[in-house]
């Protein structure tokens, strides 16, 4: 059994085996007594445990560090029933815990449930994802980036080509300015200077 899909149910004691998940809720398994069951997530709430951090006097840890920390003591387990047992026992196994923000109940809890994953032989670990090996996305700018956008080169074609066109223009007036003129010459009669008078 994975600790992956062990959930705690709200309204349900114990811990369960997520066997499926639907869209109106889940088909769970109980740790303590085996039996399969449809809960509607419109009535109760689903924890995974591999989730669920707990509060301590530095940063938030992870349960299953409460609960390896729980397995390495040597210090047996308190009564469920004993508040002040159970206080005294994580004071010891975990002195970090916030013990201000961290409730008795939620302690009562994690002996439970502690005892409940090892009378089920569960492995207390958190699920290690590999790391999937993905070229990096840097590259592509960078080549992208040396190549102009083709609007870009559509707009300075243009650019060009209206440049182009600026320059000619002027040329053409011009010599279209001096066939005018020539021509204008041409077609009026030049004036005879007046004769001198003897």
């Amino acid at each position: 059994m994975e600790y992956n899909k062990i959930i705690a149910v709200t309204g349900l004691p114990g811990l369960y085996e997520l066997l499926s998940s639907k869209s109106d809720g889940a088909i769970v398994k109980s740790l303590d007594d085996s039996s399969t069951r449809f809960v509607a997530s419109r009535v109760h709430n689903f924890s995974h445990l591999e989730t669920i951090e707990i509060f301590t006097v530095r940063d938030n840890v992870n349960l299953v560090d409460i609960f390896n920390a729980m397995e390495k003591n040597s210090a047996t387990l308190p009564d469920e029933k004993d508040a002040k047992a159970i206080k005294a026992y994580f004071e010891k196994v975990y002195p970090d815990m916030d013990f201000e923000r961290v409730y008795n109940s939620d302690m009562k809890k994690m002996v439970k449930w502690y005892v409940v994953l090892k009378a089920n032989n569960v492995e207390i670990k958190l699920t290690e994802y590999e790391a999937e090996t993905i070229e990096e996305p840097a590259a592509e700018p960078a080549i992208e980036a040396t190549k102009p956008a083709p609007k870009a080169k559509a707009a300075k074609k243009k650019e060009e080509v209206t440049d182009a066109a600026a320059e000619e223009a002027p040329k053409k007036k011009t010599t279209r300015a001096k066939k005018e003129e020539t021509a204008t010459e041409e077609e009026t009669p030049k004036k005879k200077a007046p004769a001198k008078k003897k």
